[in-house]
């Protein structure tokens, strides 16, 4: 399935009307905007009636080549007919107008809309609990493990006793017991107060605000092209893995949870190897700790398969595995029924996610597996990195540690400064392609599923272009 099946009318190449971006009229409006809204880190004013395929347009008229795609949140397009098709149903319009509380009184549609999204569950996951967001996800996802690990503490069917029913209401243990997550340095798991501080990329992220006294490991560092330092990699992983279990035995609470993001993306898209990944998977079982892995940008086909950490083959398959932007819609995958909490009400709010967005996802994974887009994504992904690695040749200095071969379109690159990096992205508007940047000085590509061939000969050509203006 190429573009062009989708979008007739997609341009055949960027349009740059304005000397400067965001151009008069989107500053115009984002002056208005902020009187009402922090409109401090936009970009540009959209005009989405106009944006079409893997182009995003603005209120100026400038059309972008779109390799953001809203912060790697839009899985096929702009205007999909097959998502404006699922929009217009008579399921939505229910689920939009009546907005069902799931919890206590579900649509007759629900067993069949969660079906949809469970035929793309990760391997080894039968459940699904839907949240709001990826924060939320994660959120959920702790509060899952921590009533999980209690009760296998506890004994599943055992009663609360007294003692943990009164000292709760005092926020005090056992009824709110001092226990952690383990997460690691540069992750990124959301903005909001245990996601938060599982938080480490950047202190913008988290400052002002209480956190746990939660543990961070070491995420590997590694040195690329991979093929050509696998010795010095290996060792790092080692590393780091000896540090999460120090951590795991010597921290003050016991550590429920680990979390993971098979690719740090926010924080600099680092990349974990299967290696690595199947070693924590060894570990949490040693210490009884609950193993999630954050797919919330990875997952949903960018990396060239439905899910990242399903190259690492994980054995036994990770407790739960979180998800979001791309599937439109939030929550966490499970296999294990006794992380379904033992009483009702414990996982619990009014609308358990949201039933349109429930849709929309069903809607969106229809297609990647309808249209096989994860060979396209695999594809394109080949063809690009090799663009990547010739401009990488002429241009050593600005493409510094290359990395996301064989990872579909999800690909990233440093430069020396994040001056330099921050310079780049805003030529790469200039030229009509709009690109995003992750760490201090990393460059982070993240079209669509459907970006082709012909859009990454357009993406290459404005970026040698922007890169011999540095």
């Amino acid at each position: 399935m190429t573009s062009i099946n989708y979008y007739p009318n997609e341009p055949t190449k960027p349009i740059v009307k304005t000397s400067n971006v965001p151009g008069p009229e989107s500053q115009k409006q984002l002056e208005q905007l902020d009187k009402v809204f922090d409109a401090r880190a936009a970009y540009f004013v959209a005009d989405y009636e106009k944006s079409d395929g893997n182009y995003i347009f603005d209120v100026d008229g400038n059309a972008y080549l779109d390799l953001y795609a809203q912060i790697a949140s839009i899985a096929l397009g702009y205007n999909n007919p097959a998502l404006i098709k699922a929009a217009q149903s008579p399921e939505m319009i229910r689920a939009l107008v009546d907005r069902p509380a799931p919890g206590n009184f579900p649509s007759a549609d629900m067993a069949k809309i969660l079906a949809k999204i469970l035929q793309f569950a990760p391997k080894g996951q039968d459940h699904v609990w839907s949240g709001l967001s990826g924060a939320d996800a994660n959120e959920l996802a702790f509060k899952a493990a921590f009533m999980y690990y209690r009760a296998r503490e506890r004994g599943y069917e055992t009663e609360f006793s007294a003692e943990e029913n009164v000292s709760v209401m005092e926020n005090a243990a056992p009824g709110a017991p001092d226990l952690a997550v383990l997460s690691f340095k540069k992750a990124f798991h959301g903005r909001l107060f245990a996601s938060g501080s599982t938080t480490v990329s950047k202190p913008i992220h988290k400052l002002d605000f209480p956190a746990f006294d939660w543990p961070h490991a070491e995420y590997p560092t590694y040195r690329y092209p991979l093929e050509k330092y696998e010795e010095e990699n290996h060792k790092e992983d080692d590393r780091c893995l000896e540090i999460v279990e120090q951590l795991i035995k010597t921290w003050k609470s016991p550590v429920a949870a680990l979390i993971i993001e098979p690719i740090q993306s926010e924080g600099g898209d680092n990349h974990a190897s299967k290696y690595f990944l199947q070693k924590l998977r060894d570990i949490t079982l040693k210490y009884n700790v609950v193993y999630i892995i954050d797919e919330v940008q990875t997952g949903v086909g960018a990396t060239g398969k439905n899910w990242c950490h399903e190259y690492a083959d994980i054995q036994p398959p990770v407790d739960l595995v979180t998800f979001s932007k791309k599937m439109q819609s939030a929550g966490y995958f499970f296999h294990d029924p006794k992380f379904i909490p033992n009483k009702p009400y414990r996982q619990f709010n009014t609308w358990c996610g949201e039933p349109a967005r429930m849709i929309i996802a069903g809607a969106i994974v229809q297609e990647i597996i309808d249209h096989d887009l994860t060979s396209q994504v695999n594809r394109v992904g080949d063809y690009l990195f090799k663009k990547l690695e010739a401009l990488q040749t002429q241009y050593p200095a600005k493409f510094q540690n290359l990395r996301g071969k064989n990872r579909g379109t999800f690909i990233a690159w440093d430069l020396p400064t994040p001056t330099e990096r921050d310079t780049l992205l805003k030529k790469l508007r200039l030229h009509g392609c709009n690109v995003g940047g992750c760490s201090t000085n990393s460059v982070r590509l993240r079209p669509t599923l459907t970006f082709d061939e012909k859009h990454v000969d357009i993406f290459i050509d404005a970026l040698s272009k922007c890169v011999t203006e540095l």
